[in-house]
């Protein structure tokens, strides 16, 4: 199974913010779409991506003061940003998501974003395949 797929079910919509957006209004948006990330865009231009976890991180540094810092000062820039392709395995992204210890995909087909994936999108794929797979091997053995 392929990135592609889970796309395909899922869907392409990306919510997303400025660079220049406060925190403040990052977490509304996470909040108001109960998702764990914003891709980070500069008209269609992506400039990386902001996780629960850099929000916390900088609750840390600046309690109080998401109104006053702004997104591009706490966010994943694009020289760092881990990407997938829609023809990439499912069982390669696994391992990629665990080995950089990151949730959430951002999908590129020819430098353009076509949808993002989350290690639970990934997760729920694999366990409707081995279900599956689980089934056939059942029906075989029981003749």
């Amino acid at each position: 199974m392929l990135l592609r797929d889970i796309l395909r079910q899922k869907g392409t919509d990306v919510h997303r913010v400025t660079p220049s957006a406060s925190l403040a209004e990052a977490v509304d948006r996470l909040v108001e779409h109960n998702i764990g990330s914003l891709l980070v865009c500069d008209g269609e231009s992506i400039a990386g991506i902001i996780t629960e976890r850099d929000i916390l991180r900088a609750c840390r540094t600046h309690a109080g003061q998401l109104e006053s810092q702004v997104v591009r000062d706490h966010m994943t820039g694009l020289d760092q940003l881990v990407t997938g392709k829609p023809d990439d395995r499912i069982s390669e992204v696994m391992g990629l998501l665990t080995e950089k210890r990151i949730r959430h995909l951002p999908v590129l087909e020819d430098g353009k974003l076509v949808g993002l994936i989350s290690i639970g999108d990934v997760v729920k794929a694999q366990h409707d395949l081995l279900s599956v797979e689980n089934h056939y091997l059942k029906s075989y053995i029981q003749g």
